[in-house]
C-alpha cells in the first residue's frame, strides 16, 4: 500500500486577507488594551493585508489602520496631560473612541458592509 500523499499546507483563514482577517484585526486591537503587544501583532497584519483583498474589505484596513495611529497620537497627547490632570479624563474618552471604532468595524464587517468614511476622525 502506498501512503497517501500530503496535502500543501494551507495558511489559516484568518490569516488571509479578507472579513475573517479584518475581524481578527479588531480583536486583536481590543486586546490590546489589556495586552499591548496584541494592538501591535493587529497593525502589522493590517498592513500586510491591505489592497489585496479589494472591494468593502480594503475600507475595513484603512479603517483600522487610521484607528491604530489616531488613538497612538490621541494616547500620547493624553500622557502629556496628566500632568495637569485633564489627560485621565482624555485617556478614558480615548479609551471609549477605540473601543467604539472597533465595534463599529467589528459589526460592519460581520455584515459584509463597508465603513461608510474610513478616513473619519471620529466614529
Amino acid at each position: 500500500m502506498s501512503d497517501p500523499q500530503p496535502s500543501a499546507r494551507q495558511t489559516d483563514r484568518w490569516l488571509e486577507p479578507g472579513p475573517t482577517n479584518v475581524q481578527v484585526v479588531y480583536v486583536l486591537y481590543l486586546l490590546g488594551l489589556v495586552i499591548g503587544i496584541s494592538g501591535i501583532v493587529g497593525i502589522v497584519l493590517a498592513y500586510v493585508n491591505r489592497g489585496k483583498a479589494g472591494g468593502w474589505v480594503e475600507t475595513h484596513y484603512t479603517w483600522a489602520i487610521r484607528t491604530f495611529w489616531i488613538g497612538l497620537l490621541y494616547g500620547f497627547i493624553s500622557l502629556l496631560l496628566m500632568l495637569v490632570a485633564i489627560g485621565f479624563l482624555l485617556a478614558f474618552a480615548t479609551a471609549v473612541w477605540f473601543i467604539v471604532r472597533c465595534i463599529v468595524g467589528l459589526q460592519a464587517a460581520g455584515r459584509g458592509e463597508p465603513i461608510r468614511n474610513p478616513e473619519s476622525w471620529l466614529i
